[in-house]
């Protein structure tokens, strides 16, 4: 199952599309982006990477969750006595701080994030790249952390990208929380055997987590298009669908969560 949505944090009208494919193959993602021209953030898979070498108007964003991964892996796997005074430990503090920084400039416009960015963020940022490099030969490559210098210098380039412009976020974590709904709940209908059924439960997927995206209420939001859109089976044209968006003004006020519902 391939998701695609949105940047969550600076985005008002949210999408979250998944679509089905039998494979991993580099064909899906070119033929899905074809039409798309601007930056995806991506986790470190090469297919990508693939992608935007064809193109000239396609950009990837590497993602600092992932690249912090295989750190937390080795902190894990440590003694607790021992956790502190690892790489792997300094590593991770070292992504925080970045995080950090970045946390305090969520709410300023795109420019102004840009600019902010370049003066403190990424500074931290290319620290941590001069550590990691003078550190991966002080490390097994059998090991963890290792793994994670590695990722990181492999991805440094893409890593990078979110510095040079602020509509850009740090990870695709908005993504990884879309995907994980699905892989969790695939458990409970393993009757869904056909391809045809794999492709429906995407399309369902998608307009559920689109109007969860977009603080509806999904029972509601699905009982209120059943209801619509047979009454619009004989029209000529499409308009009609434009009231029934999840970010449509005209949508009844019990699709939308109250302010109480809302998931903090």
């Amino acid at each position: 199952m391939w998701v695609y949505r949105t940047g969550r944090m600076y985005t008002e009208r949210q999408i979250v599309l998944y679509e089905y494919q039998k494979t991993h193959n580099a064909s899906h993602p070119r033929e899905f982006l074809k039409d798309f021209n601007g930056v995806c953030v991506t986790d470190g898979y090469q297919v990508y990477h693939t992608i935007e070498g064809e193109r000239e108007d396609l950009r990837i964003a590497g993602c600092w969750s992932h690249a912090r991964r295989r750190f937390n892996e080795a902190v894990k796997a440590l003694p607790k006595q021992k956790r502190k005074d690892s790489r792997a430990y300094l590593a991770l503090t070292m992504i925080q701080a970045i995080y950090r920084e970045e946390k305090q400039l969520k709410d300023l416009p795109a420019g102004k994030r840009r600019d902010r960015r370049q003066l403190s963020v990424k500074a931290l940022v290319e620290a941590y790249f001069i550590w990691v490099r003078e550190n991966l030969p002080k490390v097994s490559q059998k090991c963890k952390t290792w793994e994670g210098f590695n990722y990181s210098l492999n991805q440094e380039k893409y890593l990078k990208v979110f510095l040079d412009d602020g509509e850009v976020p740090m990870d695709n974590n908005a993504e990884e929380q879309s995907i994980r709904g699905f892989c969790i709940g695939k458990k409970n209908w393993v009757m869904i055997d056909t391809i045809a059924g794999a492709k429906s439960s995407a399309i369902i997927y998608s307009i559920a987590e689109t109007a969860k995206a977009n603080n509806l209420k999904p029972y509601d939001y699905f009982e209120y298009l059943l209801t619509e859109i047979p009454r619009h089976l004989d029209d000529t044209h499409r308009r009609f669908l434009n009231d029934l968006l999840p970010w449509s003004p005209s949508l009844p006020a019990n699709c939308r969560k109250s302010d109480k519902s809302e998931v903090k």
